[in-house]
């Protein structure tokens, strides 16, 4: 299993420098990563290093909390893409999601018409921690239903990050079409491999080197 293939190479710390930017992005290249995640005020810094490389470059909106104004999580994306980010990470308003209210969906679609006129995938961050099985079940088919492109358990600030659990039950929530990224957490070859045979499509770790340097032989067949 090409486990590399997976993985968005990941640096969200709120106390990264421009040398981890770059470090990330020269570790993306070097190690054949699908792609790279970083904080928004980088994502231009990260598209110049990345170059002609074919990694993704990602970022997120919304993060870590999810609660801004919609027109905030917008302004945020747009900016995302103009600054050349591939793929945006949104934050689900679990505030909103739990009240019950109708404006959790269109939020998510909004983002989604943003993201898709751009060509541009919306993953939607469920920060599956704070959920219950049903609500992870309920919250998976209201973001694929309005758009997204992924469904992700974690923003990697909550209490606990990837379960295999939480996987399986993203995955019988929504259609084929729709990926899940597993994050939070992700250290080892074996929680990778996990939650890829559980149904994950994504890897978001800041574990990648560590994840591909212990590979273990008879696992990577």
């Amino acid at each position: 299993m090409d486990v590399a293939s997976y993985i968005e190479h990941t640096n969200l710390s709120p106390t990264l420098t421009i040398r981890d930017v770059d470090q990330l992005v020269e570790e993306a290249k070097q190690f054949h990563f699908l792609g790279v995640c970083v904080p928004p005020f980088w994502v231009k810094r990260a598209k110049r290093e990345l170059g002609s490389e074919k990694n993704l470059l990602v970022t997120v909106a919304g993060f870590p909390l999810g609660y801004s104004m919609t027109e905030t999580k917008l302004d945020e994306i747009k900016r995302a893409i103009d600054n050349g980010a591939d793929e945006v990470d949104v934050v689900l308003n679990i505030s909103s999601f739990k009240t019950g209210i109708p404006w959790t969906k269109i939020e998510i679609a909004k983002c989604s018409k943003l993201a898709h006129d751009h060509q541009v995938a919306l993953k939607v961050i469920l920060e599956t921690a704070y959920l219950s099985d049903d609500e992870i079940a309920s919250a998976s088919k209201l973001c694929a239903d309005a758009g997204a492109d992924f469904v992700k358990t974690s923003t990697g600030f909550a209490p606990h990050g990837a379960q295999v659990e939480h996987i399986k039950i993203m995955k019988a929530s929504v259609p084929s079409s729709v990926g899940i990224k597993a994050s939070g957490g992700i250290k080892t070859f074996e929680q990778a491999v996990a939650m890829i045979e559980a149904g994950a499509t994504r890897i978001g770790t800041s574990s990648g080197i560590k994840i591909i340097e212990n590979l273990k032989p008879n696992l990577y067949l």
